[in-house]
C-alpha cells in the first residue's frame, strides 16, 4: 500500500534569553536574593487520532510553559537623610539636632566631640539601669525615630536592613547599642539590637555597621540608639547614622511554546501527479517558520564561476577528446563529375518530339497519301544535320497531315515550307544565345568552404551542451561570450562565411520559356478530331 506523508509544523514562539542563578528566591525567603534569573520548564504533550476512511490524521500538540523567574536588589538610600524625604531635617542623621527620646543627653560640638568632628554630634549621659521603649535593658538614655513611613516602595518580597554609625566611647565602663524595628502597618516584622561596644571594652573611636534580615511585606521602620554613663564622667558620643533598605524586586514572565505537528496518511487516493507536485515543492524549496508562519523560499543552486580561463581550458579538453577519439580519416574520393548538362532548348525538343513520331504507326487511311508525298519532305533529317534543316523537318509533319484531310497542292505546301524554314532558323539561335550569356553572367565561380578548425568545433560543442533551461542565465550567458571572444582571435573564424549574390530577379520576369506542350499546340493546328483519333492507330 502506498502511503504519502505529509508534515506541516506550526509553532508559536515568544523567547527570551536567560542565565541560571545560582541560588532560588522562594517567595518567603528571608533576606535578600542572589540577583539573577531562574528558569522552570513544564512540558505537557496531548496526541489525538482521527480516521476519516480515506486518510488517518495524528495530532500531536506539545505545550510547554516556561517561567522566567528575574530577581533584583533595589535600595531605598538613606532614609535618615532629609533631602531623601522620609524624614524631616530633626531627625536627620547628621545629629545636628536632637531625635528626642528617654533619659538625659546632651548635644556638644567642636573639641568636645573628640575624633568624631567639629560639627555637632549626639552624647549619652543617663546612669540609669532601665528598658527602653523598644525593649532594650541595660538602658540610661535613648535617641529613636519612631515610624519611619517607606510604603512607597513596595517591598513585599523581603529584603535587609543595613546600618552604619560612628562611636567614641572615651570611658571603658559605658556601653552603647544600635536597634532597629521593621513593621508592616502594626505587625512586627523584625526587630534586631547590635550591642555596639559593652561595658568594660575600651573601644574608643569606632565606625560601625550591621544588617537586620526580613521576609514579606515591609512599610514602617523604626530606629532607636541608647545606652549607659556609669562612671558619669565622658558619656557614648555618635554621629553620621545611616540607615539603607535594601529589598527583592522578582518579575515572573510566564511564556508557552505550543508545537503542533500533524501526520497525515493518505491510503491510495492520492493523484500521482500531485504528489509528484508536492515532493517536488519539498525539494527545490527551504521551510522557513517565522513567527508562526509557514513559507517557502526557493533554494539556489550553486552557480558554476565562469572565466576566461575555465572556457579556455574547456575548449583545450574538447579539443583533446576529439583528437583522441576522432575516427580514422577516409580516403579521399574523386571529385564527382562537375560536368553541367546542356540546356533544354527549343530544337533538341522538336528533335525528340520528330523522333517520337516517326516511331507511330501511320494510319490506314493515310498510307496512300504519305506515299505519294515526295521523298525529301517525309524524311527525317540525320542527327548531324544543321539547325536550319531542324527546323524545315519541324513543319513536315504537319503538311503531311494537311495532305490527308484537304489534299493541297504543291503550292501550297512549299509556301508554308519557305515561311516556316526562314523565321525559326533565327529566332531559336537568338533565344539560345541569350540564355547562355545570362548564364555566364550570374553564374560565379564558387568559393572553396573551409573546414572548421578544431577550436571552433570544441567551442560549438560547448555552447551546445548548455541546457535549455539555463540558456538565459548569467553563468550561461557569461559562459557563451567568452567562447565568441576566444574564437575572435581565430583569423579564420569568419572565413566559413558564404555571401548570397543578389540576382536581377527582372530578367527572369521577363523571360518566356517555351515548353513542349506549347510546340505540340502549334503542331496539332488544322488537325480533325478524326485525324488525332486515327493517329494514335
Amino acid at each position: 500500500m502506498k502511503f504519502f506523508f505529509l508534515k506541516l509544523c506550526l509553532l508559536f514562539l515568544l523567547v527570551s534569553s536567560y542565565s541560571k542563578a545560582n541560588t532560588t528566591c522562594l517567595p518567603d525567603v528571608e533576606g535578600l536574593c542572589t540577583p539573577g534569573v531562574t528558569v522552570t520548564e513544564e512540558e505537557n504533550v496531548v496526541v489525538t487520532e482521527e480516521d476519516k476512511g480515506t486518510e488517518i490524521i495524528t495530532t500531536t500538540t506539545t505545550t510547554t510553559t516556561t517561567t522566567t523567574t528575574t530577581v533584583t536588589n533595589e535600595d531605598s538610600g538613606n532614609i535618615l537623610d532629609s533631602s531623601n524625604g522620609y524624614v524631616g531635617s530633626n531627625d536627620d542623621g547628621n545629629m545636628n539636632i536632637d531625635w528626642g527620646g528617654q533619659g538625659p543627653a546632651s548635644m556638644p560640638s567642636g573639641n568636645s566631640c573628640y575624633a568624631l568632628g567639629s560639627d555637632k554630634c549626639a552624647q549619652i549621659t543617663g546612669s540609669g539601669n532601665s528598658t527602653s521603649t523598644m525593649g532594650v535593658s541595660g538602658m540610661g538614655t535613648t535617641f529613636i525615630i519612631q515610624n519611619i513611613d517607606i510604603s512607597d516602595l513596595e517591598i513585599d518580597k523581603g529584603g535587609q536592613v543595613k546600618y552604619t554609625i560612628e562611636v567614641d566611647k572615651r570611658d571603658a565602663q559605658d556601653r552603647i547599642y544600635m536597634h532597629v524595628t521593621g513593621l508592616n502597618g502594626t505587625s512586627t516584622v523584625f526587630s534586631g539590637t547590635d550591642i555596639l561596644s559593652e561595658s568594660g571594652v575600651s573601644s574608643g573611636y569606632q565606625s560601625y555597621n550591621g544588617a537586620f534580615d526580613f521576609s514579606g511585606v515591609l512599610n514602617k521602620i523604626t530606629v532607636e540608639v541608647g545606652g549607659r554613663d556609669i562612671n558619669l564622667a565622658i558619656g557614648p558620643l555618635f554621629d553620621d547614622v545611616t540607615v539603607n533598605v535594601f529589598y527583592n524586586v522578582i518579575n515572573t514572565i510566564i511564556t508557552q511554546q505550543i508545537t503542533t505537528l500533524e501526520e497525515i496518511y493518505y491510503l491510495d487516493i492520492f493523484d500521482p501527479t500531485e504528489l509528484d507536485f508536492v515532493e517536488e515543492v519539498f525539494e527545490f524549496n527551504d521551510v522557513i517558520v517565522d513567527d508562526g508562519m509557514v513559507d517557502f523560499a526557493p533554494i539556489e543552486p550553486e552557480t558554476e564561476e565562469v572565466t576566461f580561463e575555465t572556457v579556455e581550458l574547456e575548449i583545450e579538453l574538447e579539443m583533446n577528446f576529439d583528437m583522441e577519439f576522432a575516427p580514422p580519416p577516409m580516403e579521399m574520393l574523386p571529385p564527382p563529375d562537375m560536368e553541367m548538362e546542356m540546356p533544354v532548348n527549343i530544337e533538341t525538343v522538336e528533335a525528340e518530339i520528330q523522333m517520337e513520331l516517326e516511331d507511330l504507326p501511320p494510319p490506314s487511311d493515310m498510307v496512300a497519301s504519305v506515299e505519294e508525298m515526295p521523298e525529301p519532305e517525309i524524311t527525317a533529317p540525320e542527327p548531324e544535320a544543321e539547325k536550319p534543316q531542324l527546323e524545315e523537318v519541324k513543319e513536315t509533319p504537319v503538311e503531311v497531315e494537311e495532305t490527308v484531310d484537304e489534299a493541297p497542292t504543291e503550292e501550297e505546301t512549299t509556301e508554308p515550307d519557305s515561311e516556316n524554314t526562314e523565321e525559326p532558323s533565327v529566332e531559336p539561335e537568338d533565344s539560345s544565345e541569350q540564355e547562355e550569356v545570362q548564364q555566364e553572367e550570374t553564374e560565379e565561380p564558387e568559393k572553396p568552404v573551409k573546414e572548421p578548425s578544431a577550436k571552433e568545433k570544441a567551442a560549438t560543442k560547448i555552447v551546445k551542451k548548455i541546457d535549455d533551461k539555463a540558456r538565459y542565465d548569467d553563468a550561461a550567458q557569461m559562459k557563451t561570450l567568452i567562447v565568441m571572444q576566444i574564437l575572435g582571435n581565430t583569423k579564420t573564424f569568419f572565413d566559413t562565411q558564404s555571401t548570397i549574390v543578389d540576382t536581377n530577379v527582372n530578367e527572369y520576369l521577363n523571360k518566356t520559356i517555351e515548353d513542349q506542350y506549347g510546340l505540340l499546340f502549334d503542331m496539332a493546328q488544322g488537325q480533325t478530331m478524326e485525324d488525332i483519333i486515327n493517329a494514335q492507330y
